[in-house]
């Protein structure tokens, strides 16, 4: 019995460590994140994150019996947590106790086991706090416990045929309207036939508050009323321009919920709406970002307020925790509109559909045409795609990776057209400064507390020869005229010291060279769910920062321009007239110069209908007309080209010249 017993400990000791290796290896590939074999004050609790079901609470008092602890990080969204003892010590005595437990969540009545690593160091970057959505507002205790009970008990949610109906069209929460009937299957209202009885007259009291202490400037006359329960949401949408007026006030009852607010260039702010709390949407917020409810029996809230902090919830690792839900009743007033909106939001306005057709721009024939063109169409639209093109530009290419890591170590190095700064840090050894035109993407590098700054790539504001060397990733291409190309180069040649180099990359008209495609027209005939991936922007890209959406079908053939180039493969066709086309993506090019969409995602049908919102299913007509396509310029560069521009400069030497999965390249030497 003895042995027996020895032998079923040996076999759990092997399990705990097989798994504790396997969550070792998950934690690198996965976030990057380096356990170690020797002892810390450190440790990684996995299979104890916000993402699997524990709460701070009851991870404190686990950890907390093994000694004093000094941090307890909780990453939202994460199945692992950190925890920081006062000893090394006492991190020990907490590795061989809490190794292989088995421990009961205690929100779901569910087992886990935890398994432990120590980690040297544990660095993470919390999100900068959001601001609230421009023309949002969120009023606390904006009524009583008392005033909350009469609301409540003022709608009968028994016994009304109106009421059953509009439960099996909504079979994921209960819902009840007041003074007109929202109809589900056109998303819009009846203006012709008003309900009989009107708003409740506790609502109607609550309303002349509401205007006299100035949270909203028209009366409402409509209601929906919504009853959640724990679990049950309402998908992303934006309430039907043509249905209704600017403000629109949601006052939640019963339960406080977290609210996810998304911006078109996929932005997000989760902001907590508390109990007996006033939403109030109005201006862009109402007409322009889409609002939801995620569908979830919990929330990641701050812990240190509880519940009640009035805002966005930020990525503070320190004080997060997990909230359950409870049974909530919003009461949302709305103001049926009387005529066409004609708000300053057509690409997501029902009203404007279709009305507001951007002509396509000429070819530029002059310097000031050119400026203009690529600030238009270049310069405008990064910084409104911002944070939707960073949120796809993650993944560093491996032969500029190559370039940088080859560099000595202590060299100074300009990233020219950083975007959001993906290369800054890939080489600690390096002296590494970033700049690019759009200050949303510098931004973005500031708050991964990279140096960078904003200017133009035609006029660096650095000293002459002071940098060992240079990078321009996806750059150059966005100069629309031969000159302005060349003499970005020769920006690049003029920072260079004597015997510096640069490394420059550009998108090649040759997206099938040498008998192979080029990953970018691969992904074309990729299976759905690759398809899928790649439209959402969440899939790893091809070798091109330019990549564009490959479901906008909204794009016009290429029609060509005036190429005296004859290569094989590229089909130039001849000129028809001066305007740019529109390039259709995961094509061949057609012409040099073209226009290509980034295709921002509007919103896509899910469980459970959503009252007074515009959804369409992904990919359909509709949902390709309401979201916001933008139109960026490029010049596709032919083999040579690049090359013979920078042999054209007498201060630099082209040192090695290569192909890149559809991007042409140069290495360059300053003389």
């Amino acid at each position: 019995k003895t042995s027996e017993d020895h032998f079923k400990v040996h076999k759990m000791k092997k399990k705990v460590l097989r798994k504790q290796i396997r969550a070792q290896h998950t934690l690198m590939r996965h976030e990057g994140i380096e356990c170690i074999s020797h002892a810390t004050q450190s440790l990684v609790i996995a299979n104890a994150g916000l993402g699997n079901g524990m709460n701070r609470h009851q991870l404190l008092r686990i950890v907390e019996e093994y000694g004093l602890v000094e941090t307890l990080l909780m990453p939202p969204n994460k199945p692992y947590s950190f925890v920081k003892y006062g000893t090394t010590e006492e991190a020990k005595k907490a590795f061989d106790a809490l190794n292989g437990k088995e421990v009961t969540l205690e929100d779901f009545g569910q087992n886990i086991v935890l398994y432990i690593n120590f980690v040297e160091k544990v660095f993470w970057q919390n999100a900068v706090p959001a601001s609230l959505p421009p023309g949002l507002m969120v009023i606390e205790k904006i009524i009583s416990p008392e005033e909350e009970r009469r609301m409540l008990e003022s709608i009968d949610w028994t016994g009304d045929e109106d009421t059953q109906n509009a439960q099996k069209t909504l079979k994921h929460r209960r819902v009840k309207h007041f003074g007109y009937e929202f109809c589900y299957d056109n998303n819009n209202v009846d203006k012709d036939k008003p309900l009989p009885g009107g708003l409740p007259e506790i609502c109607d009291l609550f309303l002349e508050k509401c205007l006299k202490q100035g949270y909203i400037k028209h009366k409402p006359d409509q209601l929906t009323v919504n009853q959640y329960e724990p679990g049950q949401g309402i998908p992303p949408h934006i309430d039907t321009h043509s249905a209704f007026d600017d403000e629109i006030i949601s006052l939640s009852l019963g339960a406080e919920i977290v609210m996810d607010f998304k911006h078109p260039d996929g932005h997000t702010v989760a902001i907590l709406l508390p109990r007996c709390s006033l939403l109030v949407m109005a201006g862009e917020s109402r007409y322009l970002w889409t609002h939801g409810i995620t569908p979830r029996k919990y929330d990641v809230i701050q812990a240190s307020e509880l519940g009640q902090k009035v805002g966005t919830i930020t990525a503070d690792v320190g004080d997060l925790t997990l909230n359950r839900r409870e049974t909530r009743t919003s009461f949302t007033f709305r103001k049926v509109r009387r005529s066409p909106c004609n708000c300053i939001y057509p690409s997501v306005c029902d009203s404007q559909k279709g009305q507001q057709r951007q002509a396509q721009p000429s070819f530029p024939h002059n310097e000031m045409e050119a400026s203009k063109l690529e600030q238009e169409y270049v310069h405008n639209v990064y910084e409104e795609i911002a944070t939707h093109f960073s949120s796809t530009r993650h993944s560093p290419w491996p032969r500029i990776v190559e370039f940088l890591r080859s560099l000595p170590k202590g060299s100074i190095v300009a990233d020219v057209g950083c975007g959001n700064g993906k290369y800054l840090g890939i080489n600690e050894d390096l002296y590494m400064v970033g700049c690019d035109r759009s200050k949303n993407l510098v931004d973005i590098c500031g708050e991964k507390n990279f140096q960078a700054f904003v200017c133009d790539a035609l006029s660096v504001p650095i000293r002459s020869g002071s940098c060992d060397a240079c990078i321009s990733i996806a750059v150059i291409h966005h100069f629309s005229t031969a000159e302005r190309r060349l003499a970005t180069i020769r920006e690049l040649a003029r920072l260079l010291r004597p015997g510096g180099t640069a490394l420059i990359y550009v998108w090649a008209m040759e997206q099938e060279y040498k008998n192979q495609k080029s990953k970018y027209l691969k992904e074309k005939n990729g299976s759905k769910d690759t398809e899928e991936e790649i439209n959402t922007g969440t899939a790893q890209r091809p070798l091109s920062d330019q990549m564009p959406d490959s479901s906008s079908k909204d794009s016009a053939c290429s029609d060509g321009l005036l190429n005296d180039s004859k290569n094989e493969g590229c089909d130039v066709r001849p000129v028809t007239d001066s305007r740019l086309p529109v390039h259709t993506n995961r094509t061949s090019f057609h012409s040099q110069d073209v226009l290509v969409p980034w295709h921002l995602k509007g919103a896509t049908k899910m469980k459970g209908e959503s009252p007074d919102a515009v959804l369409f299913p992904a990919g359909s007509k509709e949902s390709q007309e309401l979201s916001p396509v933008f139109h960026r310029y490029y010049h596709v560069f032919r083999e040579g080209e690049l090359e013979a521009a920078c042999r054209s400069l007498d201060c630099v030497r082209v040192r090695k010249s290569y192909y890149d999965q559809g991007n042409w390249c140069v290495v360059l030497e300053k003389l």
